[in-house]
């Protein structure tokens, strides 16, 4: 049964050009009508929608840093910009996207939903974070870190208001739920769609917040860094992280229907047919996605990013997330499948899940013979 996302980082340009897209309030009506045109067509054959994809990322990297499009931001927080103002935009940009969010699954479940039995809901892109030190300054840190990255989704949609700690921080700043608006918005997603792949650090970093001028980064007061010291390409291995992430989330937003949208591991596209940091990436994974369902976790679905090597927004060619690598000089694109690919076939064909030891195993008979 397909999923199909009905944002994902793309506006028409005329809605852009009109009233700054997602940072004008006339994107509410917009989007819904929008959505109303994609449930009355392919209402039929789609039984899951999700009305946005990261919008946490889109708005940081679109409206603060500028390195996403529509590329708005202010100096000194941003690169390049012309337009914007990072100081406000993300959080407006986010507001109206949850309005947005809501006014759509409000359609959906009033007109559609008892024919076409579907369900709504929204992707959050969200890291683990862990405390740099035993500090206590980097314990909150941590928790400032969650709070800022995905409560600030979770929290409007779950209890119908923003984290306290971004209220704080940001004040006038951030847009406030009128009542009903929050009444709107809470209890609005049928599921929850998780981008994952990796955890990071955080360290404090509340000086910043001395600061009169100030971006929804430095509204956060954190550091984040990488769990790696040196140069690897790939993303550090860190399964539990997941885990620890669906755990928080089963503990704090009500244990929420999710699928894990994207998750996958990220190499240079030429580098090499036989990919295992992918494969020990998708193993330690999906032990872990295990075992937080037996713990519990109401994770329905699980999709790797991606099925094939394809043009990533921030890299372009240079990095392939593909369980199968695409030749760009083949007239015909043809598609080779790398070991990834074989080892998530054995595992979808096994009642078990088979262990990386026991791939290894069969890889090596396989060769023999």
């Amino acid at each position: 049964m397909p999923h199909v996302t009905l944002h994902h980082s793309d506006l028409p340009q005329a809605l852009e050009d009109e009233y700054g897209g997602w940072v004008g309030r006339e994107i509410v009506k917009d989007f819904t009508a929008y959505a109303d045109v994609c449930f009355k067509t392919f209402g039929d054959r789609v039984l899951y929608w999700t009305t946005m994809n990261e919008p946490n990322v889109f708005s940081l990297g679109g409206y603060d840093i500028g390195f996403l499009p529509p590329q708005r931001c202010s100096a000194p927080f941003g690169v390049n910009c012309s337009r914007g103002n990072s100081s406000v935009e993300p959080y407006i940009a986010v507001h109206h996207l949850l309005l947005s969010h809501a006014s759509a699954a409000r359609l959906y479940k009033k007109k559609y939903q008892d024919k076409q039995h579907g369900f709504v809901g929204i992707n959050v892109f969200a890291y683990w974070f862990v405390p740099l030190t035993k500090t206590i300054e980097d314990e909150l840190a941590a928790q400032r870190a969650l709070d800022f990255d995905s409560g600030w989704i979770l929290n409007p949609l779950v209890f119908g208001d923003y984290p306290d700690v971004m209220k704080k921080n940001a004040g006038s700043r951030l847009p406030a739920f009128t009542s009903l608006e929050s009444e709107s918005v809470k209890g609005s997603c049928d599921f929850l769609g998780i981008n994952y792949y990796n955890t990071l650090y955080a360290k404090d970093y509340s000086s910043v917040l001395k600061k009169e001028k100030r971006d929804f980064i430095a509204d956060s007061g954190i550091k984040i860094m990488s769990l790696q010291n040196d140069t690897t390409f790939e993303f550090p291995i860190t399964p539990w992280g997941l885990q620890r992430l669906l755990e928080y989330v089963k503990q704090n937003y009500g244990n929420p229907p999710i699928y894990i949208q994207e998750n996958g591991q990220r190499t240079r596209r030429n580098s090499s047919l036989e990919d295992w940091p992918r494969v020990k990436y998708l193993d330690g994974h999906i032990q872990n996605l295990l075992e937080a369902v037996r713990n519990g976790s109401n994770v329905r679905g699980y999709f790797i990013w991606s099925f094939l090597d394809s043009l990533e927004l921030l890299d372009g060619y240079e990095s392939g997330y593909g369980l199968y690598y695409i030749d760009l000089d083949d007239p015909d694109l043809r598609r080779q499948p790398k070991l990834s690919a074989h080892w998530y076939s054995q595992f979808l064909k096994r009642e078990n899940v088979i262990s990386l030891d026991g791939f290894i195993k069969s890889l090596s008979h396989d060769r023999v013979q």
